[in-house]
């Protein structure tokens, strides 16, 4: 039976994973643009420039995951973007406090801080999230 026009069957669990990691590196790349162009170029502080790339990573992860990763455009776009706000928001803390604990704890530098926060947090937390609450 198919589900009635208006309501989205939801994408299988591989195949949404799969493409939400793609979704993700894609984000990723602006996220990183952005941090590199902002602390390097302009001399901006990393932990801000941490702050501004994953704002901008946040929106291309947002777009990719409604359209493609999880294709639920039946959802209310509201009620999505709001949900999305607090699982983006909890990942910029987790994404901007882990690479700042990483990088003034143990002397890591932040691009290599930011590389292995940003693959935990993606992978243990926003996939989850979305699939499960953002996506649902």
């Amino acid at each position: 039976m198919t589900p009635p026009p208006d309501i989205q069957e939801k994408v299988p669990f591989i195949e949404s994973f799969l493409k939400s990691q793609a979704s993700s590196v894609i984000a990723t790349a602006v996220d990183f643009a952005v941090l590199i162009g902002l602390t390097e170029l302009l001399n901006v502080y990393y932990v801000h420039s941490v702050a501004i790339g994953a704002a901008a990573g946040a929106i291309v992860s947002f777009y990719l995951g409604r359209n493609w990763a999880f294709r639920r455009q039946d959802g209310k776009l509201s009620y999505q973007a709001i949900r999305y706000l607090f699982t983006s928001s909890a990942s910029l803390f987790f994404n901007t406090y882990g690479v700042f604990l990483l990088t003034e704890s143990f002397g890591i530098q932040y691009i290599y801080s930011k590389l292995i926060i940003s693959f935990f947090v993606g992978i243990l937390f926003n996939f989850f999230m979305f699939r499960y609450f953002v996506y649902r």
